[in-house]
């Protein structure tokens, strides 16, 4: 399963109530369920939740757990103080009008002492694929800024979380995004190479070796920088 979340140093624990924030077809949600989680998935685009829903319940109902997901808006998150033990949010906050108040609802709604993973596009990644053209961005529900990650750290501390950790992902996919803007990004699947390129990611997904190689690439052309974060109990900073 292809997660940019590191789970385990996330410390999804078993029992855990766990909140995705953005979690689109729920790759993370399928991923903490299986160690055990109890997950509610929550997104803006119903249609991408549709049949990953019925499935998330499914199995949740077959482990005997709690999986669900709903639709709604991460600045007005239905869900009161201090909720959850663990949140993620992927690969949402370059698509946000304000990361600032994205950050404010999230922190609000985790647990003193609970734990949280927000990523990020890296910047180098978004520069070279501004570099191949501006469709990247300029694509329907495409980014609308590329972040510094000091910024998005800046505005977990405001929102009062604080950043204990950092990791990178799909060193792989880099190239493969490159390819798309090349090939014209919105008639990008015409391609043949691409293609090829999406055929080769699926496999990989399942390969140790190219695991291995993942982890090198992620140090030379990472696609994805995860921040982690802490929310502190009360009294402590």
């Amino acid at each position: 399963m292809l997660l940019t979340v590191d789970l385990e140093r996330l410390e999804i624990q078993p029992g855990s109530l766990v909140l995705d924030a953005g979690c689109g077809e729920g790759r993370h949600c399928f991923g903490m369920l299986g160690r055990g989680a109890r997950v509610i998935g929550f997104d803006l685009d119903f249609d991408a939740m549709r049949d990953a829903s019925k499935r998330l319940r499914k199995e949740a109902g077959a482990v005997n757990s709690f999986g669900e997901m709903t639709q709604g808006n991460i600045f007005q998150l239905p869900f009161a103080d201090g909720t959850y033990d663990r949140v993620i949010c992927s690969e949402v906050m370059e698509h946000v009008h304000s990361y600032q108040d994205a950050a404010r609802e999230l922190a609000r709604v985790t647990k003193p002492g609970g734990k949280l993973a927000i990523t990020i596009p890296t910047a180098t990644s978004e520069h070279l694929y501004l570099r191949m053209g501006d469709e990247y961005f300029e694509s329907p529900g495409g980014h609308i800024r590329i972040f510094d990650p000091k910024q998005l750290a800046k505005a977990l501390a405001k929102a009062g979380l604080n950043t204990v950790g950092v990791g990178f992902a799909h060193g792989l996919h880099t190239p493969y995004w490159v390819l798309r803007s090349i090939m014209h990004l919105p008639n990008a699947d015409e391609s043949a190479l691409v293609r090829a390129y999406r055929l080769f990611l699926i496999q990989a997904t399942g390969s140790k070796l190219m695991a291995k190689l993942e982890k090198w690439l992620n140090f030379v052309c990472p696609k994805s920088l995860i921040l982690y974060a802490e929310k502190p109990l009360p009294g402590r900073r």
